[in-house]
């Protein structure tokens, strides 16, 4: 699946939420997309959650 036709789906899936159920249930459904979608680039090993962690810390390093 190229990044065109996962971000196509993904707008149609928010698109359709919120017709259906309204802005706050769409944010809640793109919320839930994001944190799935940052715990699978972490189990497939591209994403390191430490160095998100510490940079949201405030902590700078290059290793």
């Amino acid at each position: 699946m190229n990044a065109t036709l996962a971000g196509t789906a993904v707008g149609a899936v928010l698109a359709l939420t919120a017709v259906a159920f309204g802005l706050w249930a769409m944010l809640l459904v793109a919320l839930f997309m994001v944190i799935g979608a940052v715990i699978g680039r972490s189990m497939d090993g591209r994403l390191d959650l430490r160095g998100v962690f510490d940079a949201f810390r405030g902590k700078r390093t290059s290793s």
